[in-house]
């Protein structure tokens, strides 16, 4: 068999249960369902950071986030991020060695003989356009923080030079800051999103001949709030079809301050069931606009002479809390934050679904990749396609000397949280409490002991770690809440960086309109 085509579409904030072949009975997916039906099916799959910044270093580099030092939405640290650039470093004698802290995916598939391109958000940190290695990459990124950025990005300039009559939007995804969790439609049509504009720069990828097998990343925004679908996507879901969020015991829900600080930060802490219900029906629509888009590319790839071939792999950075437990966002290791959908397909290997319940991570792509370009390197990762498994899968967030630490532990069907902010502990049975609302840390004191020791023994071992521990024991914190503050995301490349008054009004017209 020759060598197979390798491409991984990546969305961002996709809730693992929005599959409607996994059993979502509302949302319509036709399009990922059909990946469903060509292979497997992760249904215990993990984000080892869920926030967009170490997630996608993850992806990157198979490395877990405290080889990077990047434990939330952060710049890595300086060492690693130089480490982590190259695939040969300076030995002490001043010999170039292999560098066993990584090399990015990209460039270590273009050495494999890969032809390689990268297309969407990529939230490098702190170079928003850095390049990672690939042959052809096109950025899609969120904000703009100058003019000069907002003209590196691949779908911004398209804007601006194809279709100048959206060039006064100053949000080009939809309103953010106060607007996060408003349910929005899309002020461009279908055709002009930078949903579609992904899709067809992956399609004229998939279309070009080369001898080589292509590595292709397709990363897309949505439906990472706000959720602003265009026509008709916007309306195709009524919010009296849907389901008010899950809530459990109040304490529980509320034991991580990340809920309430990060509802704060994104003036979600006043919604109610009927404003979540209308949300939920926004972010369906972005995924069945996102499920078309992919649709379009699965075309491109079945298309192709080699498309039995070719790996495609389905995966989120991290999912979203919609309510669920009182939260808005990601950042906790609540299931609907943590979890997310892990699709993998390759027809030539496995010619029909099959449901897996091995536990996955993000750090498992990079294995995945070079693996079947016949050089396979786990990294921190599992050998998925050698038949590798984990007993443990760990999940980290926050720096380990912070309050915000705190470290997620699944092994079979329990998950163990731990939260160095009051050293409060959540423990679940998964299969008999899917949705985690009965906290068994108190009652389950052998399991959560188990548990617990795990920890403490990885974060021993892990030095990007050590600073959790303190005596012998996890460094607990005495609780108190963050500081709450609102998060202001205007359109900084155009100078606009707090609520104004329009230019022009009278001082009359002023008043009037701070008022309204």
């Amino acid at each position: 068999m020759d060598r197979p085509n390798i491409l991984y579409l990546m969305c961002d904030q996709f809730r693992f249960d929005c599959i409607s072949a996994l059993g979502n009975k509302i949302i319509q997916t036709p399009n990922l369902d059909r990946l469903v039906q060509r292979g497997l099916i992760y249904t215990n799959a993990y984000s080892p950071c869920p926030v967009c910044v170490p997630a996608r270093y993850v992806v990157r580099t198979g490395r877990e986030p405290y080889h990077l030092g990047c434990y939330c939405n952060e710049n890595p640290t300086p060492v690693y991020h130089d480490a982590i650039q190259s695939a040969y470093i300076p030995s002490h004698d001043g010999n170039l060695v292999e560098n066993s802290c990584g090399e990015y995916l990209a460039r270590r598939m273009g050495r494999l003989g890969y032809r390689t391109f990268g297309i969407g958000k990529f939230h490098t940190s702190p170079d928003v356009y850095e390049n990672l290695g690939y042959e052809v990459q096109i950025h899609t990124e969120e904000m703009y923080d100058t003019p000069e950025i907002k003209e590196k990005d691949g779908f911004a300039s398209f804007i601006m030079k194809e279709h100048p009559e959206y060039a006064h939007l100053e949000q080009l995804h939809g309103e953010r800051t106060n607007m996060y969790f408003v349910p929005q439609m899309s002020p461009m049509p279908a055709e002009y999103t930078v949903e579609r504009f992904t899709a067809d720069q992956a399609i004229e990828q998939l279309k070009k001949e080369d001898e080589r097998p292509y590595f292709g990343f397709v990363s897309f925004v949505g439906p990472h709030p706000p959720c602003a679908p265009p026509i008709p996507y916007n309306r195709m879901y009524d919010p009296d079809g849907m389901s008010n969020p899950i809530r459990g015991n109040s304490y529980t829900d509320r034991m991580d301050e990340q809920i309430q600080w990060m509802n704060y930060l994104i003036y979600a802490d006043e919604i109610n069931d009927a404003w979540a219900r209308n949300f939920k029906t926004r972010y369906y629509g972005e995924i069945t606009y996102i499920d078309d888009c992919i649709g379009k590319i699965l075309d491109a790839v079945e298309e192709r002479s080699d498309s039995d071939n070719t790996i495609i792999c389905f995966f989120s950075d991290h999912g979203e809390m919609a309510g669920d437990h009182g939260g808005w966002q990601k950042e906790t290791f609540f299931e609907e934050a943590a979890k997310i959908p892990f699709l993998l397909s390759w027809p030539e290997r496995w010619n029909q679904p099959e449901v897996r319940t091995s536990l996955i991570s993000l750090t498992d792509l990079y294995g995945i990749a070079t693996a079947a370009a016949g050089a396979a390197d786990a990294r921190d990762g599992v050998l998925i396609l050698e038949g590798e498994k984990r007993e443990v899968l760990f999940g980290v967030h926050g720096r380990p000397e912070s309050e915000q630490f705190k470290m997620m532990v699944r092994k079979g069907e329990w998950k163990y949280i731990y939260m160095a902010n009051g050293s409060r502990e959540q423990l679940f049975h998964l299969s008999e409490d899917p949705h985690e609302l009965v906290n068994l840390a108190s009652s389950e004191k052998q399991v959560k002991e188990e548990m617990y020791q795990l920890m403490l023994k990885k974060c021993q071992s892990e030095p990007g770690l050590k600073e959790a521990v303190l005596e012998g024991r996890m460094h607990g914190i005495p609780y108190h809440p963050r500081k709450l503050e609102r998060l202001h995301q205007f359109d900084f490349s155009k100078n606009i960086m707090d609520y104004t008054v329009p230019s022009g009004c009278s001082f009359m017209s002023q008043a009037l309109f701070l008022e309204e």
